[in-house]
C-alpha cells in the first residue's frame, strides 16, 4: 500500500513529537511573561533582551555539547532527563526577586531543553523512511505547537494568581511527561560509524556553513519579533491576555509553516524552498510594525509562517550532507545556530531603547533577504559525505 500521508508516519515519531510539544511549551514561558516581569524587576528592554540571550545560549548553544554527547553515550537518558529539568525549573521564573536570579533560572531551565533536542531530532531522522522532511516537520511542529500554547496557557493563569504562583505550572507538565516519556522507544548506543567528530563533518563544511548561517539569520529575525512583540502590543493598548492571544496566533501559524516546509522540500528541494519562503516573509514583517495592534499580529503571523517553514527543511538538508553524527548535525542547526541568532536580541533591545521598538523591528525585517542569498548558493541535491572521510 502506498504511504504518503501524515497518518502513515511511524507512530514512534508522533510519540517523540508529543514530548517535544511539552518541552517547548515550557521553554517559551519567559518572553510572554515580560509585560509582568519588566515592571516587577524594573528591567529595561536591553536587560530583557540580554536575559533572553542568556536563556537561548543555554537552551541552544549548549545543544552542541549535548549533541556530541548523544552521539557517543546514551541518547535516551538525555531524552528522558532533559524534559523533566526544563519543565521543573522553567516553572520557577515567577519566584525571581532579581534579574540575576531570573537569569540563573533561565539558564538552568534552558539546559534541560538543550539536553533533549539533539538526540530527539536524531532519533526521528533515523526512524523516518525516505520522507525525512515530512518526519522532521512532524517533530519540529510538535515543538512549535507547544511553543505557541505557552502564552495562551501560562500567561492568563499567572496574570490572575500572581507571579509567585508560577511553580504550579509545572504540575500539568510533569503529568504530561509521565505519559509521553513512557512512549519514547528504546535506543541503542550509536554504532561507531554513526558517531561524529568535527573531522567527520569536514567534507561537507561549505554547504553546512551556508545552511548554518541561513538558520542563524532566520533565528535572529524570529526571536527578535517573538521577544518584543508582547511588549509592543501592550504598549499600544492591548491587555496582557490580548497580547498573549496575538503571540499565540503568531506562534501557531509558525508551527503550521513547519508542517508545510518539510513536504515542500521533499517535492521541490530544500534550497529552493528556503530561498522562496525567506524572501516571501520580508514584506509582511516589514509592514507589521506600522500597523494597528491586530494588523501587526496578522502580518506577523503570515511572516512567521513563512520563516518557520525553513526550519525542518534546513535540519533535514544538513543531516543529509553526512552519514555520521545525526545528533551533532542537529545540534549545530537546531541549537548552536539558534543560540548565535539569539545574540542579536540584546542588540535589538539597545536599538529599541534608543529609537523605539517599531524602528528596531522594521530594520530586523530585512535580515531574511541575506539568509535567502546564502540559501541560493546551496546545491539542490547534496552529495553525501562518507562517515569516515
Amino acid at each position: 500500500m502506498k504511504q504518503n500521508g501524515w497518518l502513515d508516519l511511524d507512530n514512534r515519531i508522533w510519540k517523540v513529537a508529543s514530548t517535544h510539544l511539552v518541552v517547548d511549551a515550557y521553554n517559551n514561558m519567559y518572553a510572554p511573561l515580560l509585560p509582568l516581569l519588566i515592571p516587577h524587576l524594573s528591567l529595561s528592554l536591553t536587560a530583557a533582551g540580554t536575559l533572553a540571550m542568556c536563556f537561548q545560549m543555554a537552551n541552544s548553544v549548549a545543544q552542541l555539547g549535548f549533541g556530541t554527547l548523544a552521539d557517543h553515550w546514551r541518547p535516551r537518558a538525555l531524552i528522558l532527563g532533559g524534559p523533566i529539568v526544563a519543565v521543573t525549573v522553567m516553572s520557577l521564573v515567577g519566584l525571581s526577586t532579581s534579574p540575576l536570579m531570573l537569569g540563573v533560572i533561565l539558564v538552568c531551565g534552558g539546559l534541560g531543553g538543550a539536553a533533549f533536542h539533539p538526540p530527539a531530532a536524531a532519533l526521528v531522522y533515523r526512524m523516518a523512511d525516505h520522507r525525512k522532511g515530512l518526519a522532521m516537520s512532524a517533530h519540529i511542529s510538535g515543538g512549535s505547537l507547544g511553543f505557541a500554547l505557552a502564552p495562551l496557557v501560562f500567561v492568563p493563569f499567572i496574570a490572575r494568581v500572581g507571579l509567585q504562583w508560577s511553580p504550579l505550572c509545572m504540575i500539568p507538565g510533569l503529568i504530561a511527561l509521565s505519559w509521553t516519556l513512557r512512549q519514547v522507544p528504546p535506543m541503542s548506543r550509536p554504532e561507531a560509524h554513526e558517531r561524529s567528530s568535527f573531522a567527520t563533518l569536514r567534507p561537507a563544511a561549505v554547504p553546512l556553513t551556508l545552511v548554518y548561517f541561513t538558520v542563524v539569520l532566520r533565528t535572529a529575525t524570529a526571536y527578535g519579533f517573538m521577544t518584543f512583540a508582547p511588549t509592543l502590543l501592550t504598549q499600544r493598548g492591548l491587555t496582557i491576555d490580548e497580547a498573549s492571544t496575538a503571540v499565540f496566533i503568531y506562534l501557531f501559524t509558525s508551527g503550521v509553516g513547519g508542517f508545510l516546509g518539510g513536504p515542500l522540500a521533499d517535492r521541490f528541494g530544500a534550497p529552493r524552498v528556503m530561498m522562496a519562503t525567506l524572501l516571501a516573509s520580508v514584506p509582511f514583517l516589514a509592514l507589521a510594525p506600522f500597523l494597528s495592534p491586530w494588523g501587526f499580529a496578522t502580518m506577523l503571523a503570515i511572516g512567521g509562517l513563512l520563516l518557520q517553514s525553513t526550519l525542518p527543511v534546513s535540519v533535514t538538508y544538513a543531516q543529509s550532507l553526512t552519514r555520521a553524527g545525526a545528533a551533532t548535525v542537529s545540534s549545530l542547526m537546531m541549537g548552536f545556530a539558534w543560540g548565535m541568532g539569539s545574540l542579536a536580541v540584546p542588540v535589538i533591545g539597545v536599538v529599541a531603547d534608543a529609537f523605539g521598538i517599531n524602528a528596531a523591528l522594521a530594520a530586523l525585517s530585512v535580515v531574511p533577504v541575506i539568509a535567502a542569498g546564502l540559501a541560493s548558493m546551496l546545491p539542490p541535491r547534496p552529495t553525501v559525505a562518507p562517515a569516515g572521510s
